[in-house]
């Protein structure tokens, strides 16, 4: 059966049962091919889900995976584009995000866990039809180009045979003698030609083939090739992109909130007479575990928020603070009982044969710091929710919007770009206090925004863990053994509490070990095991989520393995990784690029390795550092290998990688959230720092040329840039860093 993955929510048993309770005939129904044609927006003729093309030739194409500036309307755009034989020319091609919840927009990827390449057999196929038939939308775990990899292709395929068969009609000839050019069929023979808008509204009456030809590696024009330029950079660079916070309907206010601030603390009372005698202001609403204030535009509800007299009932949360939970997670550690999930030959048995090597390793909570402020817009009307958001899952979304009023008879949902999601924007509490506040403001559109404390102090956090890392080494330096303990919060668990129809997580919750579990060196004992805490903190999918601690524990705790080896760091991982061609070629390059066997001049210099992997993607990063002797830090330089198989847009890799690395390089020296007493100490970017221009390393990025099927590459860069840099500053001044942030102890940016 297949594995539930962290971020979907149908555990196997329950959608197998739901399947058998459906029915097969009534499955049979489900659409998750999406490949019949019909009619489109906007006069358009739609030849499948994805492809639509205008009276005027414009080709819409329809990507159900949110833009945040991952580019994924682009990398999809080019799947499609690629076998539809058109140029990704904003003047002629429309991208964007469906309102429909159509089943073949779920994401199967997310949902299987295989790829669409690798699903067959009865039980995937009762699988897929119950996951479509929510359907399931979503935008993460670095998902979209491997789910779509195949299917895109298969769309534009489809597409391309239909426009070709019927321009072959019109024309009098064979298709076999026709072949699809830039956006025209070609009868080479004759010389004749006719454009796509000629021919698509016959080509929508024909039926669509059931194994279109897809093209070799070898014919691409677009995919892996730099032709293709971002089709949402024009609109964002001349002002004209709609994010969420540009949302502007008639009539519409503009609303803010006040939340407890402690978790999980309730609304007491609330004195709103002052607040509602200043201008502007509409409505205060009491929303349970939060009061929202409605005006005519955000100065007047922040007005109004602020004068708020509000009694909490702060509820058991208010005793909670950073130190007891370390205390517990170590607590844990060492008298808990811990779930197993990797378990290889005999540990304790090795560890007893040689003098154990120990670390304890922390991670704090983290905050994703969205640049785009937290917002949704919401309209109540007739019994209907019209919501205007930028989300990761329109299905969250609906979701949410049912939990202010399950009588709803529909929700139509609109989905913009986002300024940064990183699994913040797949929660629906935002959701739902917005649809609350159109709900007591009928017919009037409601634009909810959150202040920046306000995001800070009640987002859903990265989980913080411990790890406590043994090992023993053979006569040959070689690890013998490893044992990897950690304790955490299970993010699953909390994540669907909030959002979900049923809890799912907890010890088991993939994303509390994820990266450990999996860990690729060659040792002959490996215990993997978590012990799982369970706090009022609510938390979420953070770029890499699990990744983003196990690849600071292991890579950290496999650089002193190599030190007590006295071995060279990196050949010391490549000797390891001797039976594993894919990462001993990233790390062959990564020492070729990086000149890892030169050495750096100056004082307080170092270098430092990490490699891991995670969403089927493979990076190693070297960091180059100087520390100064008065423990400022200045992250001079980082080379990133990356093998994500098959590229579809080089350019958006190499962007990704490097946004990656800053997105790190934040959290690893100021990325800190703290708890004292129930409340979250920082509040906005002068408590939650984030780095700065000067502050930026020079940034290198390589592609291992692959043709293997894609990964992701959205969250893998994040994961190794942690230990690249606590590495280097091992090598540069002889002191190891196991607890994070690097501002915690005390290093400063130069």
């Amino acid at each position: 059966m297949s594995k539930i993955t962290r971020r979907i929510f149908l555990f196997t048993g329950a959608a197998v049962g739901a399947g058998l309770a459906l029915g097969v005939g009534y499955l049979s129904t489900v659409d998750t091919d999406g490949l019949s044609p019909g009619e489109g927006h906007d006069g358009a003729a739609k030849l499948n889900a994805w492809v639509e093309i205008r009276p005027d030739g414009k080709v819409r194409i329809a990507v159900p995976r949110a833009e945040m500036g991952q580019g994924v309307y682009t990398g999809i755009a080019t799947l499609i584009a690629e076998e539809l034989e058109i140029a990704l020319d904003p003047a002629t091609v429309i991208v964007e995000h469906p309102d429909e919840l159509l089943p073949v927009y779920t994401n199967f990827v997310g949902a299987l866990n295989k790829r669409p390449e690798d699903i067959s057999g009865p039980i995937d196929w009762v699988m897929k039809k119950v996951y479509a038939s929510v359907p399931f939308i979503l935008t993460g775990g670095s998902s979209s180009i491997v789910d779509g990899y195949h299917s895109m292709r298969v769309a534009g395929a489809t597409a391309r045979t239909m426009l070709v068969e019927a321009a072959a009609a019109r024309l009098g000839v064979a298709p076999d003698s026709c072949k699809a050019e830039n956006g025209r069929v070609l009868h080479a023979e004759s010389g004749r030609s006719l454009s796509y808008a000629e021919v698509v509204q016959d080509a929508a009456k024909r039926t669509p083939p059931s194994s279109p030809k897809l093209k070799a590696q070898s014919e691409f024009k677009l995919i892996g090739t730099d032709a293709v330029k971002r089709v949402d950079i024009p609109d964002k660079t001349r002002g004209a992109a709609k994010f969420g916070i540009d949302v502007d309907l008639p009539g519409m206010l503009i609303a803010t909130v006040v939340q407890s601030p402690v978790f999980g603390g309730k609304v007491k009372s609330v004195d709103s007479s002052a607040a509602m005698a200043l201008p502007g202001v509409k409505k205060v609403v009491d929303l349970g575990s939060a009061v929202g204030v409605i005006g005519e535009t955000y100065y007047h509800a922040r007005k109004a928020a602020d004068a708020l007299k509000i009694e909490w009932d702060e509820g058991a949360g208010a005793e909670l603070s950073s130190a007891g939970i370390s205390a517990e997670y170590l607590k844990s550690i060492e008298t808990g009982q811990p779930y197993v999930a990797r378990n290889d030959g005999d540990v304790d048995a090795a560890l007893k044969n040689g003098q154990a090597i120990e670390a304890i390793y922390e991670t704090p909570l983290l905050a994703h710091a969205c640049m785009e402020p937290m917002n949704t817009t919401a309209l109540w009307k007739d019994g209907k929710f019209e919501i205007w958001s930028p989300n990761q899952s329109p299905t969250v979304v609906r979701w949410g919007a049912l939990k202010a009023n399950d009588q709803a008879k529909d929700v139509a949902i609109h989905t913009t770009i986002m300024g940064g999601g990183f699994g913040r924007r797949a929660d629906s509490d935002m959701i739902v206090q917005a649809a609350q506040l159109a709900v007591a403001m009928p017919d009037v559109p409601v634009k909810l925004v959150w202040s920046r404390e306000e995001d800070t102090q009640h987002d859903a956090y990265r989980p913080s863990a411990t790890m406590r890392a043994r090992a023993v080494l053979g006569s040959d330096g070689k690890p013998a053994a490893i044992d990897f303990r950690n304790a955490t919060q299970s993010a699953f668990l909390s994540f669907s509490k909030r959002n979900m129809p049923f809890e799912m997580g907890g010890d088991k919750d993939p994303a509390n070990l994820e990266g450990a579990v999996e860990m690729p060196y060659e040792v002959a004992n490996v215990r993997v095991a978590t012990s799982t805490i369970e706090t009022p903190v609510p938390l979420g999918f953070w770029r890499s989520v699990g990744n983003s601690n196990t690849g600071f524990f292991v890579e950290s705790f496999i650089d002193e393995l190599a030190a007590s080896a006295k071995a060279d760091p990196m050949d010391y991982r490549r000797e390891l990784l001797k039976h594993e061609p894919r990462r001993l070629a990233v790390l062959d390059m990564l020492k070729e690029k990086s000149g890892w066997a030169t050495k750096l001049d100056g004082a307080g210099r170092g270098r430092g390795v990490s490699l891991h992997t995670s969403f089927r993607s493979h990076v190693g990063e070297v960091a180059e550092v100087t520390v100064g002797s008065d423990g400022t830090l200045k992250v001079d330089r980082v080379v990133a290998v990356v093998d994500c198989g098959q590229t579809v847009n080089p350019n958006t890799v190499k962007a990704q990688v490097e946004g990656a690395v800053i997105f790190a390089l934040s959290a690893l020296m100021y990325g800190e959230i703290t708890l004292e007493k129930g409340r979250v100490t920082q509040s906005n970017f002068d408590t939650y720092d984030m780095v700065r221009i000067a502050q930026a390393p020079k940034i290198e990025v390589y592609i291992v040329p692959s043709t293997e099927l894609p990964g992701g590459i959205g969250e893998p860069g994040t994961p190794p840039l942690f230990a690249a840099v606590t590495n280097a500053i091992f090598a540069a001044t002889g002191k190891r860093v196991r607890k994070l942030p690097l501002s915690g102890q005390g290093y400063m940016f130069a």
